[in-house]
């Protein structure tokens, strides 16, 4: 007993979930944000699609196992993007990663603001640090993205291994 108490009470100290039961205790190793609402790639990118737009970035997890972004290359406006094929990269002090695209479809907009503070994909992954909007040209695609708790669980067995 003493034992669930303190494993709870750490999990809860450390913004991880955690489920106790007579016999089962399992903590989530996800520490980064994942959210609600999105959908997400096995490569790290998520997606908010609103209306006939789709805004697109790299996760918490990924701008976290990159460590400080230094650099950020996007396309320009109306280029087109392939599912699964790199739209851009990321520069951070660790390494250069590319970026690849969740969806298919013609980039609407494009964060400029990145291109003077790319520190944004650190401090806002979700919200100031978005790189791309895109209008999707197979909107069905989406549907093969993972929800949140499925993504949660992508993270968990990375951490893992």
């Amino acid at each position: 007993m003493a034992l669930r108490m303190w494993a709870s009470s750490t999990a809860n100290a450390l913004r991880v979930s955690s489920t106790v039961s007579r016999t089962n205790f399992s903590l989530s190793r996800c520490f980064s944000t994942v959210l609600e609402g999105l959908k997400y790639a096995s490569s790290h990118e998520w997606v908010k699609h609103e209306g006939s737009v789709a805004t697109i970035g790299i996760t918490d997890h990924a701008q976290d196992h990159l460590g400080e972004v230094v650099f950020v290359d996007l396309p320009d406006t109306g280029t087109s993007v392939s599912h699964g094929s790199s739209f851009g990269a990321v520069e951070s002090v660790k390494a250069t990663s590319d970026i690849n695209s969740p969806i298919s479809g013609e980039i609407v907009e494009v964060n400029t603001k990145l291109s003077e503070t790319p520190g944004l994909i650190n401090s806002s992954p979700y919200e100031d640090g978005w790189m791309i909007k895109v209008k999707p040209s197979s909107p069905s695609e989406l549907e093969s993205l993972m929800g949140a708790k499925e993504y949660t669980k992508l993270c968990d067995e990375e951490e893992i291994h």
